[in-house]
């Protein structure tokens, strides 16, 4: 899907987090240093689970998390978190 080659152990998923808001619902810019981490991301990859626990995420899909949720990796210059499937707080679609 993403073209990353990592592969998840156990219940962990790897998330690309989405952007960061650029501007306020009112238009107001946000600079750098008042951005907060996005709590939001796509499902990259997703291990095996463990016995008789499945991971209930999939690839690609939209999740929340909470705010402190994973480590910060960086594959391939690209930044992703990677996190326990039940730091997941749910997906849309």
């Amino acid at each position: 899907m993403s073209g990353v080659n990592f592969k998840p152990n156990e219940d962990r998923v790897l998330v690309e987090p989405a952007a960061a808001e650029e501007k306020t619902a009112g238009g107001i810019i946000i600079p750098d240093t008042a951005k907060e981490k996005p709590q939001k991301g796509t499902i990259i990859a997703v291990g095996p689970g463990k016995k008789d626990e499945p991971v209930l995420v999939n690839e690609g899909d939209v999740v929340f998390y909470g705010k402190y949720s994973g480590t910060e990796i960086q594959l391939d210059g690209k930044d992703y978190l990677i996190m326990r499937s039940t730091d997941v707080l749910g997906s849309i679609g």
